[in-house]
């Protein structure tokens, strides 16, 4: 990602979401991953933590998420809803392209409504390919691209596969 948000334009966003939340549910965009419990998640730009408590509804308590964020009030957000709702499996990362994660130990990654802002694009692409287990999943939205960018720019380097369209997302699926 590029240098984070001002604390203002932040906190703006975030109230933007709540109430987009309440008419659009991040459930509803999430059901198309099929994420199952016991599955690990890196929510990649997670911003105010709009997907943290449905992402825990379907990994569950055997399940893991992973919050990143170059924004640290991103982080202290869901630290915050991690706290309130006791999410023990849920654990923040701010960074603006490295996860710090082990390779191949997450089964789905969520890019939504980021790629646009990244300063590195192949950077990420590559990390987010490292840490994808085998056939791992890397769940794409951005509404500031057309879909033939969208497949095209994350098709091109070799790293990913597009292996389903939904509604909102497209799911691209790990190359070896």
């Amino acid at each position: 990602m590029e240098k984070p948000k001002s604390n203002l334009d932040f906190r703006g966003m975030a109230l933007y979401y709540r109430f987009r939340d309440l008419f659009l549910p991040r459930m509803n965009i999430l059901k198309e991953v099929g994420i199952e419990p016991g599955f690990c998640v890196l929510d990649y730009g997670c911003g105010p933590g709009s997907y943290i408590i449905p992402l825990a509804e379907l990994v569950g308590a055997s399940g893991k998420i992973y919050a990143l964020d170059i924004h640290p009030l991103a982080v202290q957000r869901v630290q915050g809803i991690a706290s309130k709702k006791q999410l023990t499996n849920v654990k923040t990362i701010c960074s603006n392209c490295k996860t710090g994660l082990p390779d191949s130990s997450i089964d789905v990654v969520l890019l939504y409504d980021t790629y646009h802002n990244l300063g590195d694009p192949d950077g990420v692409l590559a990390e987010l390919h490292r840490v994808l287990k085998p056939n791992g999943i890397l769940s794409f939205s951005d509404h500031h691209m057309k879909e033939t960018e969208i497949v095209s720019k994350l098709t091109s380097g070799g790293l990913f596969r597009l292996s389903r369209k939904g509604k909102k997302t497209h799911s691209f699926v790990k190359e070896k």
